[in-house]
């Protein structure tokens, strides 16, 4: 940026890592932030990942955290500051017109997907229940419809066979870095392109709840491997139901089965001959899947082909059994 103009002002609404890595982008290039918008944790939550209120306090910056971020006197606030732009960097709730039209150069939203693919929410998982191959971050200027502004730049990252959300997520948030540092001079000297999304060559998702994670009885092996990689923890994990006893499985690997497999259908077996007394997962096509890591609910032990045929009584037990 140029020594003889004034740095850019920017009002930032911003939480998790994504917002956390970018919120320092914008620190490192110099641009003013005179008020930073975030999230109070909640308690129900697992907090894994970086604090943005942190990262405001190390560096002396003003934030809040409103349970309502359209509260008329905290809009007042941010236009006596008279901010150049608006970032919001995976901050949860949508922001209404007077947000959007309150920065002099526009309102800008860093997406964790390669735009038009995966708008709305939960952008990562979605991607990889669907088998993706490669996500991304995308900078675009935000209207009132989610995720579906111009485009100024995205950043692709590759999802590996067995990528977990979690190593996903990490590769979105350095996309989102990369993505911000080299399109912040375009923004601010004027000159950044922006180009209109083809919103027919993706489409839009909604958020998931825990109970979104129950494996299809009909799956593929493959459709629940990515099922189970999309949800491993932190997230609440994939899970199936035994009788009355719901098992979590919260990692797989693609691996050929061993021997027979009796029954049919959705089958958990057990075979503590194999290395490790390994536990499968056999879906309704024959297809498996070695289970690395699964337990019962209500219990934080690790549950392996011993206890699983003890705890059932049976080396393969259909699931609803």
């Amino acid at each position: 940026m140029s020594a003889q103009r004034a740095a850019p002002r920017a009002v930032v609404f911003a939480y998790h890592d994504v917002g956390v890595r970018c919120l320092r982008a914008l620190i490192d290039a110099g641009v003013e932030i005179p008020l930073v918008v975030t999230h109070e944790d909640s308690p129900g939550e697992n907090i894994w990942f970086g604090s943005v209120a942190e990262v405001a306090k190390e560096h002396g910056l003003k934030y809040v955290h409103p349970a309502d971020p359209h509260d008329p006197a905290l809009i007042e606030t941010a236009r006596a500051a008279s901010p150049d732009f608006l970032f919001s960097f995976y901050y949860r709730q949508m922001l209404r017109r007077e947000w959007l039209d309150l920065p002099a150069r526009g309102a800008f939203n860093m997406h964790g997907s390669l735009l038009p693919q995966y708008r709305g929410r939960a952008p990562v998982n979605w991607a990889i229940i669907h088998g993706a191959r490669e996500t991304g971050a995308t900078l675009h200027r935000m209207n009132e419809k989610p995720d579906n502004g111009a485009i100024v730049d995205q950043c692709a990252v590759p999802i590996l066979g067995d990528d977990t959300a979690r190593e996903v997520f990490a590769k979105v948030t350095v996309a989102a870095e990369i993505v911000m540092a080299r399109s912040l001079p375009g923004l601010v000297e004027g000159t950044a392109a922006e180009r209109p999304q083809d919103l027919s060559q993706g489409a839009y998702f909604g958020g998931r709840r825990p109970e979104d994670g129950r494996i299809p009885t009909d799956a593929s092996a493959r459709q629940i491997h990515d099922l189970v990689r999309a949800l491993a923890p932190p997230y609440p994990p994939a899970f199936l139901d035994i009788g009355s006893q719901r098992i979590f499985i919260e990692r797989t690997l693609r691996a050929e089965r061993p021997g027979t497999a009796p029954g049919s259908g959705l089958r958990l077996l057990a075979d503590p001959a194999s290395e490790g007394a390994a536990l499968w997962l056999i879906a309704a096509d024959g297809s498996g899947l070695r289970v690395l890591a699964a337990r019962c609910d209500g219990d934080a032990s690790t549950l392996d082909a011993a206890q699983f045929e003890s705890r059932f009584g049976s080396r393969c037990v259909a699931v609803g059994a």
